[in-house]
């Protein structure tokens, strides 16, 4: 069973339609005269220093805590002009997949584990209306470094929990940087593929396992593919199989969630 469900935010909870890699961009103009800083970079999976002192490394910008924080600072100021104003609704599958798992006794504690800064964090899913959903958090404004980040999230639940195993936790994600950061902490972990990575690539990096997105219909397919070897390279289902095994499914989400770990 497990204790602690760690949640990766972009493309994963949420899709903001680029909020933050705008933000990134209009900051990096505005404030450093850099209209190009943001061109080429890939944000998907990265933490949000990294991406600061990328900045700074490509324009010869010294790297202090007085410098990141001023364009922290100016980012959180332009993020919330650039989420959408017409959605407000976390991807498929999400709030029911989490109001699942606090039916479960005992309910595992549900975080974050995100490249995101703390705060803007919190400014992304409170327009989603889904902050107030999670316990704890692991954010990515004091490191660069994705798997720092994990390894702050397991000494949280090593305070929480004495005895405490790294696999009994689950981390969901939608890049190759989620995975490798499970992996970097011995947790479990599930790619999604809701963000910009296809469900073929994803398994390249050898997740547990892996669904199209979080819905309960589509969640099952990780069950059979851990319980039922015969399936282990087919990550997502056929049509036509899914209609014979659907409700069999169902029935063994509830199963997985208890003893997948």
């Amino acid at each position: 069973m497990f204790r602690l469900i760690l949640f990766d935010i972009d493309g994963t909870l949420i899709s903001t339609e680029g909020a933050g890699v705008k933000a990134f961009a209009q900051t990096s103009a505005e404030v450093y005269g850099l209209p190009e800083a943001t061109k080429g970079m890939t944000f998907a999976g990265r933490t949000d220093r990294a991406l600061v002192e990328l900045i700074f490394n490509q324009n010869s910008i010294e790297i202090t805590e007085a410098n990141v924080e001023q364009f922290f600072k100016a980012y959180l100021e332009r993020l919330s002009h650039f989420l959408p104003t017409d959605n407000t609704t976390p991807l498929p599958g999400v709030l029911e997949w989490i109001e699942t798992l606090r039916q479960k006794q005992p309910a595992p504690v549900i975080g974050l584990l995100t490249g995101n800064h703390s705060q803007g964090a919190e400014l992304k899913l409170r327009h989603y209306n889904i902050w107030d959903e999670f316990e704890m958090g692991a954010f990515g404004d004091k490191t660069p470094n994705r798997n720092a980040v994990a390894q702050e999230a397991l000494s949280w639940a090593k305070e929480r929990w004495d005895d405490i195993r790294p696999e009994e936790i689950l981390v969901i994600g939608d890049t190759q940087r989620d995975i490798e950061c499970a992996r970097a902490i011995g947790a479990k972990v599930l790619a999604v593929a809701t963000g910009n990575s296809s469900i073929e690539e994803l398994q390249e990096f050898n997740p547990d396992w892996a669904s199209i997105d979080l819905l309960a219909e589509n969640l099952p397919q990780f069950v059979l593919n851990e319980k039922q070897g015969g399936l282990k390279d087919h990550p997502v289902l056929s049509s036509t199989l899914y209609v014979h095994i659907k409700d069999y499914c169902r029935s063994r989400l509830d199963q997985f969630l208890d003893t997948a770990s």
